[in-house]
């Protein structure tokens, strides 16, 4: 069975399962829509593939590497026990503040919107996340914000939480007022 442990074989179950599960589920809601030909089921059944494909790429990555350190990639930690990583109270405050993020995100959506707060959502998750060069945040920001608003927007032209206070609200309007302004040009 090449290098795998039964975590990973675990590991791999479980985001089988859950690719399951919400492919079960789609069958709920899977309906025609007018402008759309391939139904309100085909981007999600899309993203589930993609998860299953992540996970078999990751099951066989683990089945030729093992749990070993990847430290030819960039930003890679040196490989810590478990223990220690826990014994650190800063790596566990880290954490818990990366794992309470999404949820401060989820509930600052309907207030402030996601055309403003998703911004400054991806800069705190890459701090978070160790990096400390403001150059490359404000560049990787930029990046992960426009295409994320691109795509929503102009690819898939999908209504996403404005907000209801008023800078923020304010904002969001004025961003789709653009994509409406773009979309008259083509």
């Amino acid at each position: 069975m090449g290098r795998l442990t039964k975590g990973h074989l675990i590991e791999a179950a479980i985001f089988v399962g859950i690719v399951a599960i919400f492919y079960a589920y789609s069958f709920e809601f899977n309906q025609t829509i007018e402008i759309y030909i391939f139904g309100a089921t085909a981007w999600p059944r899309v993203v589930l593939f993609l998860l299953l494909l992540a996970a078999a790429g990751n099951l066989y990555h683990q089945y030729c590497n093992g749990s070993e350190s990847q430290g030819g990639i960039l930003g890679a930690a040196a490989q810590q026990d478990s223990e220690s990583l826990m014994a650190d109270k800063t790596a566990l405050l880290r954490m818990i503040l990366v794992l309470l993020t999404p949820f401060v995100f989820a509930f600052l959506l309907r207030p402030v919107g996601i055309y403003f707060s998703a911004p400054f959502f991806i800069a705190s998750v890459m701090i978070m996340f160790g990096e400390r060069r403001w150059k490359a945040i404000l560049i990787m920001t930029a990046i992960i914000y426009v295409t994320f608003i691109g795509l929503f927007l102009v690819v898939l032209n999908a209504p996403l939480p404005q907000g209801n206070m008023s800078p923020f609200y304010d904002f969001s309007a004025w961003m789709l007022k653009m994509n409406t302004q773009l979309r008259g040009l083509w």
